[in-house]
């Protein structure tokens, strides 16, 4: 095994000319979506989402590389991160900055509501999120819709001190597609949605349209609270303009743009839409509910989120301010 998987940092050091090759023999295949590779030592992240540049990080072994029904999938130990996840030549998840994205989607909706009981998370096959939401001692209920078994069989192999909440007896695990599943749920029934998904190419592609966000509020009580992945301000201020438009057309309670830092992450931040319905107000800048302490025994310290970082989450630069305010006209 160890061999196929060296074998195929070599296979790729020059794609290029392979798909010349190809192209020479009229047996062109088509361009991967996502276009990344592995060479020499070197994980290279390129991507039409983020034309003209990329991020490489050193390797010091491919740990895993298979191919599920809906994506690619691969983990690396990484020099300076950790442990790698990486879906469709696009990095998911690392041991070392992991803290910054999972604490900050899970945190900033679930402590902008008093004693969230009912949480869905559609996506979030790598499982940082489960121990986040445990953190609130008054979740009674955590249902997590992930479509590729695959991440999530990996993910608690190879990230067994991130994937560690998948036995919580509050956990309830469905394999399959999460727009089917919220046009499914029941009106009401969640406090709170959390969309831990990749960017809109590929599987998830249908968590960034109206329709869902749609589903998403029909699925929420009155007051209640949604949380995506929203892209980064320095990439994607076109998409991030159409999902705010799409959240103020659907949520008739608070819409709100956040965003964090996370190294490996392209341009190095990541945006989040939170957006409540119609009900009891929800002040997404101002924490209500405040995360118990005793939490840490079980997960451990938070390492990145506090009440001081959840509200400056919320102060944007001037020229995302400018985008996002055009909307509400």
């Amino acid at each position: 095994m160890d061999g196929t998987k060296e074998a195929y940092v070599t296979d790729l050091k020059i794609p290029r000319e392979k798909d010349d090759k190809a192209a020479a023999n009229g047996d062109e295949t088509k361009e991967p979506a996502c276009i990344s590779s592995l060479i020499p030592g070197w994980f290279s992240e390129m991507s039409p989402m983020w034309p003209g540049e990329a991020h490489s990080l050193k390797v010091e072994k491919v740990l895993f590389h298979g191919k599920s029904d809906y994506q690619d999938v691969i983990v690396f130990q990484s020099a300076a991160y950790g442990k790698v996840l990486v879906l469709d030549g696009v990095i998911q998840l690392t041991e070392r900055d992991e803290c910054a994205y999972q604490e900050m989607i899970t945190h900033l909706p679930l402590c902008s509501i008093p004693n969230p009981k009912k949480v869905l998370v559609i996506g979030g096959g790598g499982g940082g999120v489960l121990p986040e939401i445990a953190r609130h001692v008054s979740v009674e209920q955590i249902d997590m819709c992930e479509i590729d078994k695959m991440v999530v069989d990996v993910s608690k192999q190879f990230f067994p001190n991130v994937a560690i909440r998948f036995e919580d007896p509050r956990v309830n695990l469905v394999i399959g597609d999460g727009v089917a599943f919220l046009k499914n749920a029941a009106e009401g029934s969640y406090d709170a949605v959390i969309v831990d998904s990749s960017d809109p190419i590929g599987p998830a592609k249908e968590l960034f349209e109206k329709p869902f966000f749609q589903s998403v509020a029909r699925a929420l009580r009155p007051g209640g609270v949604v949380c995506t992945q929203a892209e980064s301000l320095w990439l994607h201020m076109d998409i991030i303009e159409g999902i705010v438009s799409n959240c103020r057309d659907i949520f008739k309670g608070s819409v709100n743009y956040a965003w964090t830092s996370v190294p490996t992450y392209p341009s190095g931040v990541i945006g989040f839409m939170l957006c409540s319905t119609e009900g009891p107000h929800v002040d997404f800048k101002n924490p209500v509910n405040l995360i118990d302490s005793s939490s840490s025994k079980a997960n451990g310290p938070l390492k990145f989120y506090n009440s001081e970082i959840h509200s400056a989450a919320f102060c944007l630069p001037s020229f995302a301010k400018k985008v996002i305010a055009s909307t509400a006209n």
